[in-house]
């Protein structure tokens, strides 16, 4: 876009900060128009239209969100909204975003980072005006309606900093979402820097996020930037958002509140240009609810919220699913012929697909794998359970005498049990396990049951399941106790607890939705 012909519209009752923001912006070589109340600022966006409008929160006759929800409502106007903030308002930068605002800067304004706020806004036009590709997009493979309003519904969310909460079961594509609303937006050639939040140990969260300085503890020989500063200038997708403790999430907040982050070991804040996507296949509100989320920094992730559907909810999707994933197969493997038979795809109809499109990409990896032909039957799909079949399995787990997998084991100091853990799980397999003075090897009862489990995954849950409600009931649902009983942290024992719907009693009431 060329300098000489954006024009910007600024609407600000201080006069010296009009002057200020005008000199600041005018050096850039832009056209400026100043306001001082809603009514000007109405009368000046009526007579012509702007590539951008920068406004104060407060002003004499009303507020700024006034003008951004005028604009969102004509849809003809494409103008972009920046919006002044009170230092630390949490709250009007929410109602910004969510009136439509593009950003938001916190006084006292620093005039740099207005230039750069600017220009991001700039070039976000300059995105819609061109309609970008997103390989991204492209391969979020469905044209259902859920599927189409899916992808408009990205793209719109990209055309602002606004940080975006991404819910769904796993499975579904919430970091192919992600990256999806980067490539969309203004961002796209800045880094996208995935971070998985599960998988970073809690004594190294805020060295990871932040970075550090030499020196700062033992073992940091050198500086390291850290994922904020990695992602500067880009977007930072922080996935599986719900497992942060506590003690990071409130240092989160604050990074998020005022752009800056400070280093361990390091004395002075840096400021940081990222936007941040989160992802979360766990129910983050009722977590506020029970006090394992905090709500003020819920409700900062939550500007815009994007919920991915499961796969069974759009089966419609299905055969060009198929046909996607088995054409990387087909590519892998060197077998072009390689195809799925039409009652092989009824079949697979017939199934509830509880891992959504990553389960269906492992069943076609496995059938390709086992077929004796191209041509893939219902023979080669081996389903983990649907519809009666998984009601057997799961009525023949429950039965399982929980004496046969989990030792009794009372003591005060809640030591581990001295087996390995995957001793007894193996055990489980058999419907009527030997008694304990007689133990026959694992295997040896399991080849000699008839029929084998038809559904292994559900079987192998429900035995777990019991396992971990066991051992919650001997310690009175003291999470702590019962990790360690099983050999576990606390992380993972409450993942677990998610993970299988395994609630304690006082927290959860009999008609609890959830």
């Amino acid at each position: 876009m060329n300098p000489a012909d954006v024009r910007i519209l600024i609407v600000d009752d201080e006069p010296d900060l009009r002057e200020l923001y005008t000199l600041s912006l005018v050096h850039e070589g832009w056209q400026i128009d100043v306001a001082e109340t809603v009514a000007q600022a109405r009368e000046q966006l009526a007579r012509r239209r702007y590539a951008l409008m920068l406004t104060d929160m407060r002003l004499p006759d009303g507020e700024g969100l006034e003008l951004l929800r005028w604009l969102e409502a004509q849809p003809d106007r494409f103008e972009k909204s920046i919006v002044i903030t009170a230092y630390g308002s949490a709250g009007n930068a929410v109602a910004a975003l969510k009136a439509g605002a593009f950003d938001y800067l916190s006084k006292p304004v620093d005039l740099a980072a207005l230039r750069r706020t600017v220009h991001a806004a700039l070039a976000a036009v300059d995105v819609e005006v061109q309609a970008p590709t997103s390989s991204a997009l492209q391969r979020m493979v469905g044209e259902s309606g859920v599927m189409r309003a899916l992808k408009q519904t990205l793209q719109r969310v990209a055309r602002s900093m606004a940080p975006v909460l991404i819910q769904g079961e796993s499975g579904t594509g919430k970091e192919l979402a992600a990256k999806a609303v980067h490539e969309c937006s203004a961002r796209a050639s800045g880094p996208f820097v995935p971070v998985n939040c599960s998988a970073i140990p809690e004594q190294l969260l805020e060295a990871e996020f932040f970075g550090y300085r030499k020196g700062a503890f033992t073992g940091a020989m050198s500086d390291h930037a850290g994922f904020f500063a990695a992602a500067q200038g880009g977007t930072l997708f922080l996935d599986e958002i719900g497992e942060l403790p506590l003690a990071m999430q409130a240092k989160l907040l604050r990074a998020v509140q005022e752009r800056r982050v400070r280093p361990v070991g390091e004395t002075a804040e840096i400021a940081v240009d990222v936007r941040l996507v989160s992802a979360t296949h766990r129910h983050l509100e009722r977590m506020v609810e029970q006090g394992q989320f905090r709500q003020d920094l819920f409700y900062r992730l939550n500007v815009i919220g994007v919920t991915l559907p499961p796969l069974r909810d759009r089966l419609d999707d299905l055969p060009v699913l198929v046909e996607a994933l088995l054409g990387d197969i087909r590519r892998d493997n060197a077998r072009p012929g390689l195809r799925l038979s039409p009652a092989a795809l009824e079949h697979l109809r017939q199934h509830r697909f509880s891992g959504n499109v990553r389960e269906l990409e492992n069943l076609l990896h496995r059938a390709a794998a086992l077929a004796a032909q191209d041509l893939i039957g219902p023979e080669d799909i081996e389903l983990q359970g649907s519809g009666a079949r998984a009601a057997e399995v799961l009525t023949s787990a429950t039965a399982l005498p929980i004496t046969a997998i989990l030792p009794d084991t009372t003591a005060p100091s809640m030591q581990r049990p001295a087996d390995p853990p995957i001793t007894p799980i193996v055990a489980q397999h058999a419907p009527e396990p030997q008694p304990p003075q007689s133990p026959q090897p694992p295997m040896a009862r399991f080849e000699a049951q008839s029929p084998l489990p038809p559904d292994l995954g559900a079987y192998l849950d429900q035995v777990e399941r019991s396992i971990l409600c066991e051992a919650l009931r001997r310690t009175r649902f003291n999470r702590t106790a019962a990790a360690q009983l099983l050999g576990l942290n606390l992380r993972q024992i409450r993942y677990r607890m998610e993970r299988l719907d395994v609630r304690d009693p006082a927290e959860a009431p009999p008609d609890d939705p959830f």
